[in-house]
Protein backbone atom coordinates (compact mmCIF):
# COMPACT_ATOMS: atom_id res chain seq x y z
CA UNK A 1 0.00 0.00 0.00
CA UNK A 2 0.76 3.25 -1.01
CA UNK A 3 2.44 5.51 2.21
CA UNK A 4 -0.26 8.84 3.06
CA UNK A 5 -0.38 11.29 4.79
CA UNK A 6 -2.75 11.58 8.14
CA UNK A 7 -3.50 14.29 11.14
CA UNK A 8 -3.83 13.13 14.26
CA UNK A 9 -4.55 15.18 17.78
CA UNK A 10 -2.96 14.34 20.95
CA UNK A 11 -4.49 15.23 24.22
CA UNK A 12 -3.40 14.32 28.24
CA UNK A 13 -4.48 15.21 31.62
CA UNK A 14 -2.92 13.03 33.75
CA UNK A 15 0.48 11.28 34.32
CA UNK A 16 1.14 7.87 32.95
CA UNK A 17 3.66 5.59 33.50
CA UNK A 18 6.24 7.73 30.94
CA UNK A 19 5.67 10.64 32.97
CA UNK A 20 3.80 14.27 32.95
CA UNK A 21 1.15 14.47 30.15
CA UNK A 22 3.53 16.09 28.42
CA UNK A 23 6.12 13.79 28.62
CA UNK A 24 3.44 10.83 27.73
CA UNK A 25 2.14 12.61 24.48
CA UNK A 26 6.25 13.04 23.57
CA UNK A 27 6.39 8.92 24.43
CA UNK A 28 3.43 8.38 22.41
CA UNK A 29 5.03 9.84 19.34
CA UNK A 30 7.70 7.37 19.61
CA UNK A 31 5.85 4.83 20.14
CA UNK A 32 4.29 5.09 16.98
CA UNK A 33 7.48 5.30 15.62
CA UNK A 34 7.49 1.78 16.19
CA UNK A 35 4.98 0.87 14.54
CA UNK A 36 5.96 1.66 10.97
CA UNK A 37 4.31 5.32 11.39
CA UNK A 38 6.88 8.55 10.74
CA UNK A 39 6.41 11.79 12.30
CA UNK A 40 5.73 14.54 9.76
CA UNK A 41 5.36 17.72 11.55
CA UNK A 42 4.36 18.37 15.18
CA UNK A 43 2.99 21.05 16.91
CA UNK A 44 3.33 22.72 19.75
CA UNK A 45 1.95 21.82 22.66
CA UNK A 46 -0.53 23.53 23.87
CA UNK A 47 -2.39 23.62 27.56
CA UNK A 48 -6.35 23.66 27.17
CA UNK A 49 -9.42 23.34 29.58
CA UNK A 50 -10.57 20.31 30.03
CA UNK A 51 -13.23 19.10 28.08
CA UNK A 52 -16.46 19.17 28.44
CA UNK A 53 -15.64 22.12 31.12
CA UNK A 54 -15.22 21.27 34.66
CA UNK A 55 -14.44 17.21 33.32
CA UNK A 56 -11.04 17.56 35.03
CA UNK A 57 -7.75 18.80 35.01
CA UNK A 58 -6.12 20.65 32.26
CA UNK A 59 -5.28 19.05 28.97
CA UNK A 60 -2.04 19.21 27.03
CA UNK A 61 -3.26 19.22 23.84
CA UNK A 62 -1.10 19.11 20.12
CA UNK A 63 -1.40 18.06 16.55
CA UNK A 64 0.50 16.03 13.93
CA UNK A 65 1.09 14.78 10.17
CA UNK A 66 2.17 11.02 10.27
CA UNK A 67 3.12 9.17 7.36
CA UNK A 68 2.55 5.47 7.14
CA UNK A 69 1.60 2.73 4.53
CA UNK A 70 -1.19 1.71 7.08
CA UNK A 71 -4.41 1.69 6.12
CA UNK A 72 -6.81 3.90 8.16
CA UNK A 73 -8.12 1.30 10.56
CA UNK A 74 -4.41 0.13 10.83
CA UNK A 75 -3.36 3.24 12.22
CA UNK A 76 -6.19 3.66 14.24
CA UNK A 77 -5.67 0.08 15.61
CA UNK A 78 -1.72 1.05 16.42
CA UNK A 79 -2.91 4.26 18.20
CA UNK A 80 -4.77 2.78 20.34
CA UNK A 81 -2.14 0.05 21.15
CA UNK A 82 -0.11 3.76 22.68
CA UNK A 83 -2.86 4.34 24.13
CA UNK A 84 -3.25 1.25 26.15
CA UNK A 85 0.26 0.96 26.81
CA UNK A 86 0.58 4.91 28.45
CA UNK A 87 -2.20 3.66 30.69
CA UNK A 88 -5.22 4.95 28.61
CA UNK A 89 -8.93 4.06 30.46
CA UNK A 90 -11.37 4.04 27.65
CA UNK A 91 -14.92 2.93 29.95
CA UNK A 92 -16.44 6.49 30.13
CA UNK A 93 -16.56 8.87 27.68
CA UNK A 94 -14.59 12.73 27.77
CA UNK A 95 -13.26 11.25 31.08
CA UNK A 96 -9.73 12.60 32.32
CA UNK A 97 -7.26 10.46 30.47
CA UNK A 98 -3.16 9.45 30.51
CA UNK A 99 -3.07 9.60 26.78
CA UNK A 100 -5.96 10.41 24.08
CA UNK A 101 -4.86 10.19 20.31
CA UNK A 102 -7.56 10.73 17.55
CA UNK A 103 -7.31 9.98 13.89
CA UNK A 104 -8.36 13.30 12.05
CA UNK A 105 -7.95 12.98 8.49
CA UNK A 106 -6.00 11.91 5.59
CA UNK A 107 -5.87 14.41 2.92
CA UNK A 108 -9.62 14.72 1.50
CA UNK A 109 -10.49 11.17 2.16
CA UNK A 110 -14.23 10.90 3.42
CA UNK A 111 -15.26 7.69 5.21
CA UNK A 112 -17.58 5.83 5.00
CA UNK A 113 -19.43 8.36 2.52
CA UNK A 114 -20.48 11.68 3.24
CA UNK A 115 -23.81 10.98 4.73
CA UNK A 116 -22.57 8.56 7.46
CA UNK A 117 -19.83 11.66 8.31
CA UNK A 118 -22.35 14.29 7.90
CA UNK A 119 -25.22 12.62 10.44
CA UNK A 120 -22.11 12.17 12.91
CA UNK A 121 -20.82 15.87 12.30
CA UNK A 122 -25.02 17.07 12.76
CA UNK A 123 -25.66 14.80 16.38
CA UNK A 124 -26.73 16.52 19.15
CA UNK A 125 -24.25 17.43 22.54
CA UNK A 126 -26.75 14.73 24.23
CA UNK A 127 -25.90 12.05 22.55
CA UNK A 128 -22.14 13.06 21.36
CA UNK A 129 -21.43 12.43 25.27
CA UNK A 130 -23.21 9.07 24.89
CA UNK A 131 -22.51 7.41 21.53
CA UNK A 132 -19.43 6.65 19.46
CA UNK A 133 -19.73 5.87 15.73
CA UNK A 134 -19.56 2.12 15.61
CA UNK A 135 -16.52 2.75 12.34
CA UNK A 136 -13.53 4.84 11.80
CA UNK A 137 -15.30 8.90 10.50
CA UNK A 138 -13.01 10.38 8.48
CA UNK A 139 -12.27 13.48 8.74
CA UNK A 140 -12.93 13.69 12.35
CA UNK A 141 -16.95 14.35 13.03
CA UNK A 142 -15.92 17.08 15.53
CA UNK A 143 -12.81 18.49 14.67
CA UNK A 144 -14.43 21.59 12.93
CA UNK A 145 -15.78 22.58 16.51
CA UNK A 146 -13.05 22.02 19.58
CA UNK A 147 -10.55 24.74 19.79
CA UNK A 148 -8.28 22.06 21.41
CA UNK A 149 -8.08 20.72 17.83
CA UNK A 150 -8.10 23.32 15.55
CA UNK A 151 -5.53 25.75 17.14
CA UNK A 152 -2.67 23.18 17.16
CA UNK A 153 -3.93 21.74 13.91
CA UNK A 154 -3.11 25.13 12.42
CA UNK A 155 0.62 24.59 13.28
CA UNK A 156 0.58 22.12 10.99
CA UNK A 157 -2.13 22.16 8.68
CA UNK A 158 -3.40 25.44 8.13
CA UNK A 159 -4.19 25.14 4.72
CA UNK A 160 -5.89 21.64 4.59
CA UNK A 161 -9.58 21.73 3.70
CA UNK A 162 -12.14 19.59 5.16
CA UNK A 163 -13.55 17.74 2.59
CA UNK A 164 -17.11 18.26 3.42
CA UNK A 165 -17.10 21.81 5.00
CA UNK A 166 -14.85 23.15 2.09
CA UNK A 167 -13.21 25.13 4.86
CA UNK A 168 -9.26 25.69 6.01
CA UNK A 169 -8.33 24.86 9.50
CA UNK A 170 -7.52 28.65 9.64
CA UNK A 171 -10.51 29.20 8.50
CA UNK A 172 -12.53 26.69 10.87
CA UNK A 173 -10.63 27.99 13.76
CA UNK A 174 -11.39 31.52 13.09
CA UNK A 175 -14.97 31.27 12.79
CA UNK A 176 -15.07 29.17 16.06
CA UNK A 177 -17.62 31.07 19.28
CA UNK A 178 -16.02 34.03 20.89
CA UNK A 179 -14.25 32.21 23.95
CA UNK A 180 -14.00 28.41 22.25
CA UNK A 181 -10.08 29.54 22.74
CA UNK A 182 -10.73 30.80 26.36
CA UNK A 183 -7.26 29.57 28.53
CA UNK A 184 -5.91 27.79 25.31
CA UNK A 185 -2.26 29.41 25.16
CA UNK A 186 0.88 27.18 23.96
CA UNK A 187 3.18 25.92 26.60
CA UNK A 188 7.20 26.73 26.61
CA UNK A 189 9.37 24.69 23.92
Amino acid sequence: MARKVYSIALGANLPSPAGSPRETLEAALRALAGRDVRVVARSRWFATPAFPPGAGPDFVNGAALVETALAPEGLLAAMHAVERALGRDRRRRWAPRACDLDLLSCGGEVSPDRETVAAWMALDPARQATEAPPALILPHPRLHERGFVLLPLADVAPDWVHPILGRSVREMLAALPDGALAGAAPLEE
